[in-house]
């Protein structure tokens, strides 16, 4: 990884920002280049298609990427859905559209978002909000350098926009 000038490749510790829209052109997500985000390419902290589409960029470089879902957060997963008596509820907490809790399924966390409260039942999805949606991220390379060997055994960046132990 010794390239000069040094390029997005496995194993960078890459900051990058972004405006995220969906086909529809509204804005979804963003990070300035005053809090850009920083990851460790290579190794699936990004969406996929992200990641692949800023292999190869340098310092500076400006990019517009269109990510189909498959290559997102997936496509939606109708099994996800699910209708639970509101008995499964706490009882002091009033359930409300939008709330999100986590649910253990299979061995797994999940993540549920609450979509419609009836008299007695809640609907919840437990698919990503983004699942099944074409994403547009127009991403600007902010910070780029080779990732440090603690930083790589440890599988995050370390000092800003990384944690910090």
């Amino acid at each position: 990884m010794s390239q000069n000038p040094l390029t997005i490749q496995k194993d960078c510790a890459v900051g990058i920002s972004y405006v995220l829209t969906n086909t529809e052109g509204e804005e979804l997500d963003r990070a300035d280049k005053s809090s850009p985000l920083h990851y460790l390419h290579g190794v699936g902290q990004i969406i996929p298609g992200l990641e692949k589409a800023l292999e190869d960029l340098k310092l500076g470089d400006k990019k517009t990427v269109t990510i189909a879902p498959k290559e997102g957060y997936g496509e939606i997963n109708p099994s996800l859905r699910m209708t639970f008596s509101k008995d499964n509820f706490p009882k002091e907490t009033e359930v409300k559209p939008g709330m999100k809790f986590f649910a253990e399924s299979e061995g797994q966390r999940i993540m549920l978002t609450v979509m419609v409260v009836r008299d007695t039942e809640v609907d919840v999805d437990g698919n990503h909000p983004l699942s099944g949606q074409t994403l547009k991220f127009e991403v600007e390379v902010t910070h780029l350098r080779e990732a440090t060997k603690e930083e790589l055994a440890h599988g995050h960046i370390h000092g800003p926009g990384g944690h910090h132990h």
